[in-house]
This record gives structure tokens, sequence and C-alpha cells, in this order.
């Protein structure tokens, strides 16, 4: 490990290669410290899409100017991604579910996004051989997909060649501080002296921001996902309804419930209760609390500082096992969508933590106390179609002090400072 380093980025899944390569484009090579492998986490686990409709007004500028660097990204940094502009769809099952989206598609048009509503025969014709009861959906052609196992890696890739070092199974146990400002991170390895930190860990931020003295309020979503057998193609859109749904170039489905996913409840989730009530009762058809082996596996990372460094180190990569229930119901669910396709089975299933806040925004935020620390986290299941445009964001924050497009709503500070937590995307 080096004895110091201008940036020292915490975390290696897609937002923390993003920030190294953004660092390394304008000539400083950052130290990036993963306590397990890089993208082995949700980086490499989630769904693949790429979309710019649905979110929170606050994120359709941030996203839209992301939608152009995925657009270019290959091209960039000379690697395969699997990228595929075929639209992101999302299909409506009655008259309370359009008027949603008709809403959100006024504040689309604010920022001239090519959002707009399908009838149902509208997506038939777009998806021939669909079989659907939905009302109608939302579509936006110019969202995309990408292969969430090639992304992340190839980014780092590509910053590694300008300079940039990864250290894989080397956790950071520590932010040490001196001054109010951040001085250096301690690895297992040893330390590192600092002045700049980019805190990238996704799932664990809150803990690690706990030990600063910090309230970052997070709680972890298990999303269980699979993947198909090759099929005859029948459309390059990601689309999301009972079934989450993308086709990627071979032919393979990947394929997740759309209705629902797992919350493991640990004592962080009691911790966070109340920040999180709102979003609890928006979405509480949406997620099922389950108590079990993870309540106690986390319990040894609440006695002290040492105690949640071997939480680190004894948890290198969150590998939770997928619910076996929603993988057959996803399957038997494509299955009925295109009834023509032919035969189709599961080749493997996996699962992975989805870090969530209570309004389902980031935070992107360079702090004051400590000075030179700043968060790129919080992403809430958007974090891998969002992750391009989020590390060249905390890289402008830690050599300019500032943010080339507005994060005023990502903040850290909105936790303490009233500002009401509640989400406002529709998907």
């Amino acid at each position: 490990m080096p004895e110091s380093a201008e940036v020292v980025i915490i975390g290696g899944g897609i937002v923390g290669c993003a920030a190294a390569y953004y660092l390394a484009k304008r000539g400083v090579p950052a130290t990036v410290c993963e306590k397990g492998a890089v993208a082995g986490e949700q980086s490499s686990r989630n769904w693949g899409f790429v979309r710019q409709q649905g979110r929170d007004p606050a994120e359709i500028p941030v996203m839209m100017e992301c939608n152009r660097i995925w657009r270019g990204l290959e091209a960039e940094i000379e690697a395969d991604v699997e990228w595929i502009q075929g639209g992101n769809l999302v299909l409506g099952d009655d008259e309370a579910r359009m008027a949603e989206f008709e809403g959100w598609v006024e504040v689309a048009r604010q920022h001239q996004l090519d959002s707009r509503i399908l009838t149902r025969k509208e997506i038939e014709d777009l998806i021939p051989g669909i079989r659907t009861s939905a009302v109608g959906g939302l579509y936006t052609p110019s969202d995309g997909q990408a292969e969430p196992h090639k992304a992340g890696p190839a980014i780092r890739r590509a910053a590694e060649r300008m300079g940039a070092t990864f250290h894989e199974d080397r956790a950071v146990l520590a932010v040490e501080t001196e001054q109010g400002a951040v001085s250096g991170v301690v690895t297992e390895s040893g330390e590192i002296a600092t002045g700049t930190v980019i805190c990238a860990a996704g799932a664990w931020s809150g803990r690690l921001a706990r030990t600063m003295g910090l309230f970052l309020p997070q709680i972890w979503i298990r999303g269980t996902v699979a993947r198909t057998t090759p099929a005859k193609a029948m459309t390059p859109a990601g689309v999301w309804a009972g079934l989450a749904f993308r086709q990627r170039r071979d032919g393979s489905f990947n394929i997740a419930s759309g209705t629902g996913a797992d919350h493991d409840i640990t004592l962080e989730s009691l911790r966070n209760f109340r920040p999180f009530l709102p979003n609890y009762r928006k979405n509480r058809g949406f997620l099922t609390p389950r108590l079990g082996k993870p309540f106690i596996e986390h319990l040894p990372g609440r006695l002290s500082r040492a105690a949640q460094g071997r939480e680190y180190t004894r948890m290198r990569t969150l590998d939770p096992p997928p619910n076996p229930t929603r993988v057959t119901n996803a399957l038997e669910t494509l299955r009925q969508t295109f009834p023509r396709m032919g035969a189709v089975s599961v080749v493997r299933s996996w699962a992975g933590y989805i870090d969530f806040t209570p309004d389902m925004l980031p935070i992107i935020d360079r702090l004051e106390t400590p000075a030179g620390f700043i968060l790129a986290t919080g992403f809430s299941g958007h974090g891998f179609g969002m992750g391009p445009i989020a590390g060249r964001l905390a890289a402008e924050l830690a050599l300019d002090g500032g943010a080339s497009l507005d994060t005023d709503a990502f903040r850290f500070a909105r936790f303490s400072d009233g500002t009401r937590l509640e989400p406002r995307n529709v998907i």
C-alpha cells in the first residue's frame, strides 16, 4: 500500500471506478481501496437498466448527461460493455398508475426528454408477441441497458491505464481527521496519508460514516435476479411491470420480480426506522421484511470500531442467497408474457444488497466537516445506470470543490436540515 495519495477512494464499485477514471483523466492517479473484489457486490448484480425515465425530478438532468456518457463509453474506454440503446418501458395496470405516468411525462417535457405515454395497442406494436393486460405504459426510447459484470471492470482498466491504482482485499477500517479535516485512512494493511477521501462504499457507507460521527440513514434491500437460456429476439427494451426483464445480446434474459424485494432486518433497520417511515408507507406492498441469519451476523459490528473492521474483512463480498420463489415466479411470468418464445429455463440466479436512502436519492456531496470528505453513495437501486456521471461529479468535487451539475438535492445535510424525506420517483 502507498504511504500517501492525493485522493483515496473507498469502494471499487462502478461509482468508485468511474471516480478513479475521471480523476486520472485530469492527471490525478487516485488510490482505490476495495474490501473484496472490484465490482463484486451490487455493481455486478443489478438489472443492467440505464434509464432516465421515472426518476425523481432532481435526477433527470444528471441522468440525461449520464445517458450521453453511456452512448460513447465503449469507444472512450475501448471496451465492450454490451451497451444497447433499446429504450425502457414501464407498464401500467390501471388508470391510477397511468395518471402517475402522465404527471411524470409533464416533468420530462420540461427537460426535452423523449418520454411518452403508450397505449396497450402501441405496446403490442412495439414488442410483437407480448401478452399483457396493461392499460398502457411509459416509454423512453433513448434509454438503454448494459452488462453489469463488464462495465465496472472495464472502467477500472481504463483508469489503470492512466495511472490509478486498485487494491482488492484491502478494507478501509477508518478515516482519520486532524483539526476538522481528513488526514488519512486506516486500512487493514496500514495507513495512507491523504487530504481527500471519496466514499463510494455502497451498502457499507452508513457504517463507515457512523465511525466518523456522521448519521447517514441507509438500509439494505435484497434483490433477486436470474438469467435464462437464450431465446429468439423479442425486444431490445428494458421492461418493468410485474416482471422486470431485459434481453441480452446472446438472447438470454435477465429477469427479476418487478413487484417485490426482500428486506433482511438488522440493527440498522431499527436504527433507521424513523427516517424511512414515509418510504415504507409508500412501498409497503413492495418490501417483504425478513428476520433471520443477517440479524445475527451483523450484531458484532455494533460493538466497537475494531469489531466493525472485522465485519468488513469477514464479509469480503456480500453474496446473499437469491429468493427461489421470486425466481420461479419470474420465469413463469416471462413464459406467460411471451407465450411463443419457445422453451427457456433458468441457468443461474443470484442476489445483491441495494443501499436505499429514505427519499431514494443519492448523496453526492463534499462535506464541510470533515473537510476533504466526499460522499458518492446511497443510489437506491439506480447506481449502475448513474455510475459514470456519479463518478465524474465526485471527481469534480474532489478537484474543484464543486460540481458541473446541480447536486443540491443530493446534499448530505438534507438528513438533518428538516428537508422532507419522501420519494418523488414513479418507478
